[in-house]
């Protein structure tokens, strides 16, 4: 399986947001640090915004910061919310599907556990676990240039 960028991008854009929770942070402050698209980031904050996982004030004092607190973020739903779809393979979709043995093969029903078993691993997981830990934060930090 294999996430698209929109949600690896919205999962690095939380991260960077809990590192201080109470904090705005700029589209081009968040894009500069990881060495991103501005344009793409902008989308994805659109996103989480809309999903209520980020608030987004514009203006001069504007900026991104968490809708609320990194505990309360579960990793799953975020996952789920920027996901546009997990069709591992093409027979999950029944309007593309071409697949000429799809009636009778029986690799979609474990392929449908898997992509459930992963997203209830993520769902165990909040932002706060990935960024609470002091030693995480400060190797964050350290990677991110951020002060």
């Amino acid at each position: 399986m294999r996430l698209t960028l929109h949600t690896d991008y919205a999962l690095r854009l939380l991260i960077f947001l809990g590192l201080d929770p109470d904090r705005r942070r700029t589209i081009e402050e968040v894009a500069g640090h990881y060495g991103i698209s501005r344009n793409h980031l902008m989308k994805v904050a659109l996103t989480l915004t809309q999903s209520g996982f980020i608030d987004s004030l514009r203006g001069r004092n504007g900026g991104l910061q968490l809708a609320r607190p990194p505990a309360e973020i579960n990793v799953g739903a975020v996952v789920r919310k920027t996901e546009d779809n997990f069709n591992l393979v093409e027979c999950f979709d029944r309007e593309t599907n071409t697949c000429p043995i799809a009636t009778a093969c029986q690799l979609k029903g474990p392929f449908a556990e898997a992509v459930q078993a992963f997203i209830a691993v993520l769902d165990r997981y909040t932002l706060a676990d990935l960024v609470a830990n002091p030693n995480t934060t400060r190797n964050l930090r350290r990677l991110l240039s951020v002060a």
